[in-house]
């Protein structure tokens, strides 16, 4: 079931998707990066499963911060939107918190993130929390949508998601 958006130039490396931790750690490893350096998009594509989709929430222009609305892509809606933000921008996201619960073949990932411009900047610049939904097909780990919200003064982080539970 690999992703048929745009045929894939390589196969999905085996430690990015063996495991719950690999194919999430390969998800933000593959996003971070100093400014105009060019991603490694096929890597991006090996990790999700055809029709994925990722869905940031942004506040409508004019809207005050409670005014969230899903922006929902197929990954090279991704691609596109990342690609030119990376050229002009650093952007270096870590994982710092992860609640997993896990059904059979299914698995829900509640991932706390930080954002930096830079790798050693002692403050990120953002944090939020990735809602992200697996599925295991009996060979390995395909996402099928990552949906995330970023922290604000109306809706901290609450302090279940800063601790993680259920690790692999």
């Amino acid at each position: 079931m690999p992703n048929t958006e745009r045929p894939m130039s390589n196969s999905a490396a085996a430690a990015d998707v063996v495991s719950i931790g690999g194919i999430i750690s390969a998800a933000y490893d593959v996003i971070s990066g100093p400014a105009g350096k060019k991603r490694d998009w096929d890597r991006m594509r090996s990790l999700f499963i055809s029709g994925a989709r990722l869905i940031p929430t942004a506040m409508e222009a004019g809207k005050i911060d409670v005014d969230l609305a899903p922006q929902i892509l197929d990954v090279e809606g991704f691609i596109a939107r990342a690609e030119a933000a990376f050229e002009n921008s650093g952007f270096y996201e870590k994982e710092i918190a992860r609640r997993v619960e896990q059904f059979g073949q299914i698995a829900h990932v509640w991932s706390t993130y930080e954002s930096r411009r830079n790798a050693d900047d002692p403050e990120p610049f953002v944090r939020g929390i990735n809602s992200i939904q697996l599925f295991n097909d009996g060979e390995r780990w395909w996402i099928l949508s990552i949906y995330w919200q970023q922290e604000n003064a109306v809706h901290p982080i609450p302090k279940k998601y800063l601790e993680t539970r259920n690790p692999e």
